[in-house]
């Protein structure tokens, strides 16, 4: 198995992971772990398509991981938002 393998496969089980845990009820999709294992998943599988492309998954891998960035920001920012309120 070649590293780009390897790392690949380490996407896969941070998504499935995440995926897992959030059905299990053990991670919320607001909880910042869930974030943080969708993009390495996303991150891992995109090193990997460097090695052996694939453009179908090249553009999920892009999407997934900008859908990811996008959605922790953006619980970041409500985050602060209501922080500042109770201030």
């Amino acid at each position: 198995m070649s590293v780009a393998d390897f790392v690949g496969l380490v996407g896969v089980a941070a998504y499935v992971s995440a995926y897992g845990l959030l059905q299990l009820g053990r991670l919320k999709v607001e909880d910042g772990y869930y974030a943080l294992l969708n993009g390495i998943g996303a991150l891992a599988i995109l090193y990997s398509l460097i090695f052996d492309f694939n453009l179908p998954s090249f553009i999920t891998q892009t999407a997934w991981l900008i859908f990811t960035v996008v959605g922790y920001a953006r619980l970041r920012f409500k985050g602060a938002r209501s922080q500042a309120a109770k201030i």
